[in-house]
């Protein structure tokens, strides 16, 4: 079954940014809590951080004082979702700050931490995987990502294609077709593409099928192990429902039970 890793002190304010929104994590809490198992994380550590981003960012991001404890707990969702996975059950991170626009020595974007970056990283570091692929169908490009992984023999990125949604979800099939030898799947998971969000692009049933596709993919070519994390996704009336329509796409594909 698919699980979500959560902490109550998401719903916490952090600033100002669309992210960190009052009633954005409530929103999508909402709609999984009582359809999907809910366990807790842990915050990372510095140590954990200091496998993707520089000292200097680290100690940039430890001077805000609201952000920095929330930024290692997300981190720690995310390290918890990957270990999760190699486990044999599928997890959704619900965390933030979001991850994906954090480099090694800078962010932006409503990012901090690249919180995938991190899992996937200490994932490698304890030698559980090898290869790893990362599919990111967040409205934008995560810059952070591509470059912490640039030039990477274990790591590929994948971000989907812009253009018409039915383009956009055969866009994926096509690429996951042609891909496998892999040891895990990580996903940032964005859905500020949705018609009533920033994007203007997909459905909720899209979410779906993106999330059976990737299950799919993770069953027939990862051995099952897959886990995805928050990043974007800003309107708080479709939020919940498109996560559900993921994890519920999710959860279909597979055959952990």
């Amino acid at each position: 079954m698919v699980k979500v890793v959560f902490d109550e002190a998401f719903y916490r304010v952090y600033s100002s940014e669309p992210a960190a929104a009052p009633g954005r994590i409530e929103s999508v809490v909402n709609e999984v809590r009582g359809v999907f198992e809910f366990v807790g994380c842990e915050p990372a550590s510095e140590s954990d951080v200091l496998l993707v981003h520089s000292p200097d960012h680290v100690k940039s991001v430890k001077g805000l004082d609201d952000v920095y404890p929330l930024a290692l707990l997300a981190v720690g969702g995310a390290i918890k979702a990957a270990k999760m996975a190699l486990e044999g059950e599928p997890a959704f991170a619900l965390i933030r700050p979001p991850g994906h626009h954090a480099s090694r020595s800078h962010s932006w974007g409503f990012c901090y931490f690249n919180n995938v970056a991190i899992a996937v990283a200490k994932m490698l570091s304890l030698k559980r995987v090898e290869r790893v692929l990362i599919i990111d169908f967040d409205l934008h490009f995560g810059d952070g990502t591509a470059n912490i992984f640039s030039g990477s023999n274990n790591v590929e990125y994948f971000h989907l294609p812009h253009g018409p949604r039915e383009r956009q979800l055969s866009s994926l099939k096509a690429f996951l077709n042609a891909k496998e030898g892999y040891d895990m799947l990580a996903v940032s998971a964005g859905f500020d593409r949705h018609k009533e969000d920033w994007g203007g692009m997909l459905m909720t049933g899209d979410y779906y099928e993106i999330g059976k596709a990737l299950g799919e993919f993770s069953l027939k070519k990862c051995g099952g192990a897959i886990f995805a994390a928050l990043e974007g996704g800003y309107n708080h009336a479709v939020l919940g429902k498109n996560v559900r329509a993921f994890l519920e796409g999710l959860q279909n594909a597979s055959r952990w039970w």
